[in-house]
């Protein structure tokens, strides 16, 4: 068996297309391969700063030799059917063809073509220039004349088969069996003739560590060790080392020496400043988990000095970065948030959603309102949320966008604003991603809260929601973050009346109502109609309108304002505030499958969650509960006969209801049973449901679902010496009825209907 060894060279390829690209060559070639008809051994594919390198063992010489079929028409065909047959098939005569039966069909021609493998020089051959020109990068460039367009361009291609070159040419760059190391301490070229050569001859003497996770490693440990030699720890930063392993063919690690008195800057300042200009490591003092006056750079070069004159050469670029982030520290601070904020109203967040700064005017009310139910004060949580967005002007943050929010939580510090205000400040765009930590304290719950609801509500009231992979606006991290911070915290939150009242007051809806109510000021009231398939909630309405009139002050508007002491808020609101309801549902419903994706990690069964929204509960902590008891009450025997009994129940139940026309309602009457079971399960679904109704509102799902377990012996016991569909209509009728208390006992803790099983 061969080897096919490839590495295609060229210069600077950025360090986060190459684990990519690498898996891209990797299956390009082995799909032509196979394409082919080749079969392949073991694949290795290498990737770094100049290199794409694959090499594949176990090829064969040629290709296999195929035999080609192809059904011809029945033997008394037509003459013009058997000519186009020999002309499709490249036969001169149909005695050329086989005959072959079938049963049903009877005879008929096949034309049988053997086709002899090709050697697998000329596959490759074909295949590597296709692979080349076809491929894709994130960003690609053309030079000279050529039109071939590739990341940087390409110098060198190197294509040896079983020890030989394999020849072709792109845009005149020949193939060859050459490569190059090190630019500074092994350039070479290097001829070579197999995969274990190619190997030895770089990192022996070309100076290349080929494997990505051997550099990652030699980084790793050079890191640790030198700052273990000083007495220091390395401040861990998993995405900067991989990034740097894709910028050192051969990695070499320096630790430098900076001005102590840029410690004075926020940390998070003096580590982003040196992981995003610099790619460097900080560096703390393990004694007191403070950063230390170092930093860790990774050279591409063994200097003869140990690498002094490239620490203080990084040292001086280290410093005018960090003198221009003091010089905006200082800046900052010398300007209150508050004149900050007031430069929120000329920045748009969205054009249908208002400025900046109306968002935190909406986000301020709702902050004040979450205050309560997760034990924040109200006014604290207001301020919180005014000042939490000024930062977004300030010096820093345009330097250094990933530190809105920090920055605004330190000038908050600095002006003496609370410890509580100052947390919520730089908490509350967290959590940013799975691995995030959620907010904690009272007031960062409630301002996080308000910001993201905020957000969700907007982009759902101009209709702008994910589709499909694209979420431009990350609003399905925002719901998973209102959905963790939530449940971690364990709020109680009734989540459907938040959103009522949020899509009330959103300007498209604000602005809708206001026309809306113009028009009855000046033309009389009308008739109107819910949209099909909804029915008016006259409690949701009463609770959103009484909400609604609270918030105005927040809707910067004095004419709008007087329409309230203008008109009484009755049933002529409806038509705007269905619209708001309607909204409202759906956004739930993204809730709930962001919800299923948390639980869903966390080995939870989706029908389970599905069941118990499908109640119409909002409250996620109670939902996480009753989910909880579910799964464990379905683990046991009762609950999974039960299930069982459910499902027999509601299926006659459907059967019947759809042969009727209408649905099976009414109360039992215990006067028409005529057998024990009967009066049996009746008493035993009377009090079950009052011990499951103590439960629940007792928020004890598993007494509850205790309680519901003792009607699997009656429920087993009906179904077993009971008719359902007995002769008198009457019995029927009420055996029908007493299926239907089943199913609406079962339902006080979730929609069986929709569990699995």
């Amino acid at each position: 068996m061969a080897e096919l060894l490839l590495e295609l060279f060229c210069e600077e390829i950025p360090a986060r297309m190459q684990a990519k690209a690498e898996g891209d060559l990797r299956d390009a070639l082995t799909k032509g391969l196979a394409e082919a008809g080749v079969e392949y051994g073991d694949v290795v594919a290498l990737s770094g700063p100049r290199r794409l390198t694959v090499a594949i063992s176990g090829l064969p010489e040629k290709s296999a030799d195929v035999s080609e079929e192809k059904k011809g028409p029945k033997v008394d065909a037509p003459e013009k059917a058997i000519e186009g047959f020999l002309r499709g098939a490249g036969l001169t005569s149909i005695d050329q063809a086989e005959v072959r039966s079938d049963p049903k069909k009877g005879d008929f021609y096949v034309a049988v073509r053997e086709i002899p493998g090709r050697p697998l020089e000329d596959i490759i051959a074909g295949l590597v220039p296709e692979i080349v020109r076809g491929f894709h990068w994130p960003k690609s460039m053309r030079w000279g004349r050529g039109e071939l367009r590739w990341v940087r361009p390409l110098q060198r291609i190197l294509c040896v088969f079983d020890g030989k070159t394999v020849e072709f040419e792109i845009d005149g760059l020949k193939s060859g069996s050459e490569t190059e190391g090190h630019r500074v301490h092994g350039r070479g070229p290097f001829k070579l003739t197999s995969f274990a050569d190619y190997k030895e001859m770089l990192q022996e003497k070309g100076f290349v560590a080929l494997s990505r996770e051997d550099r990652r490693l030699l980084i790793e440990e050079q890191a640790q060790m030198v700052c273990a030699q000083a007495g220091l720890e390395l401040v861990e930063d998993k995405g900067l080392l991989d990034e740097v392993t894709g910028l050192a063919e051969w990695p070499v690690v320096i630790l430098g020496e900076m001005d102590p008195a840029f410690l004075s800057l926020p940390p998070e300042v003096v580590q982003l400043s040196m992981r995003t200009h610099q790619k460097y490591f900080a560096v703390r003092d393990p004694k007191t988990g403070e950063l230390a006056p170092n930093f860790v750079v990774v050279a591409n070069i063994e200097a003869s000095d140990g690498g002094k004159a490239i620490a203080a050469g990084n040292a001086r670029v280290l410093s005018a970065r960090l003198d221009d982030a003091r010089f905006f520290w200082e800046q900052d601070k010398a300007t209150p948030l508050e004149k900050m904020a007031d430069k929120l109203k000329t920045i748009d967040f969205k054009k249908e959603l208002g400025t900046i700064a109306d968002k935190v005017e909406r986000v301020a009310a709702l902050a004040r309102e979450l205050a309560e139910p997760v034990g924040a004060d109200p006014d604290m949580a207001e301020r919180a949320a005014r000042l939490a967005k000024a930062d977004l002007v300030s010096g820093m943050v345009g330097e250094f966008p990933e530190l809105q929010g920090v920055m605004g939580g330190y000038y908050a510090r600095a002006q003496g604003e609370t410890d509580a205000v100052a947390t919520a400040i730089a908490g509350h765009y967290k959590p940013q991603g799975p691995s995030d930590a959620v907010p904690t304290e009272p007031v960062a719950i409630a301002v996080a809260l308000a910001d993201k609801l905020d957000t969700l509500v907007g982009f759902w009231a101009i209709d702008e929601k994910p589709t499909g992979s694209k979420d431009p606006f990350a609003l399905r991290r925002a719901a998973l973050g209102v959905v963790r911070i939530i449940l971690e915290n364990g709020v109680r939150l009734k989540l459907l009346e938040i959103l009522d009242e949020e899509f009330a007051i959103m300007p498209p809806s604000v602005h809708g109502i206001f026309e809306y109510l113009r028009a009855l000021y000046e033309n009389g009231p009308f008739e109107y109609e819910l949209p099909e398939g909804r029915e008016f909630d006259e409690a949701r309405f009463a609770r959103t309108l009484a909400k609604f009139q609270t918030r105005v002050r927040f809707v910067n508007s004095s004419e709008i304002k007087q329409f309230f002491e203008w008109h009484a808020f009755d049933r002529n609101m409806r038509p705007e505030l269905e619209l708001a309801f309607s909204r409202a549902d759906d956004l739930l419903a993204f809730f709930a499958d962001r919800l299923k994706q948390y639980l869903r990690d966390q080995g939870a069964r989706h029908d389970l969650i599905d069941a118990v929204f499908a109640l119409g509960e909002d409250d996620l902590v109670l939902i996480v509960k009753r989910v909880e008891a579910l799964a464990a009450f379905l683990e046991t025997e009762d609950g999974a006969n039960l299930l069982a009994g459910y499902k027999r129940a509601a299926n006659i139940l459907k059967a019947e209801e759809k042969k009727d026309g209408a649905a099976i309602e009414g109360d039992v009457d215990p006067s028409l049973f005529e057998q024990d079971e009967e009066r049996a399960l009746h008493t035993a679904i009377e009090t079950a449901v009052s011990r499951a109704d103590a439960a629940l509102e007792a928020e004890d799902f598993e007494a509850a679902m205790a309680a519901l377990a003792e009607l699997r012996g009656p429920v087993d016991a009906f179904f077993e010496g009971v008719q359902v569909n007995a002769e008198d209509e009457k019995l029927r009728a009420n055996r029908l009825r007493l299926l239907t208390s089943i199913r609406a006992a079962l339902s006080r803790v979730a929609d069986f209907s929709k569990i699995a099983g």
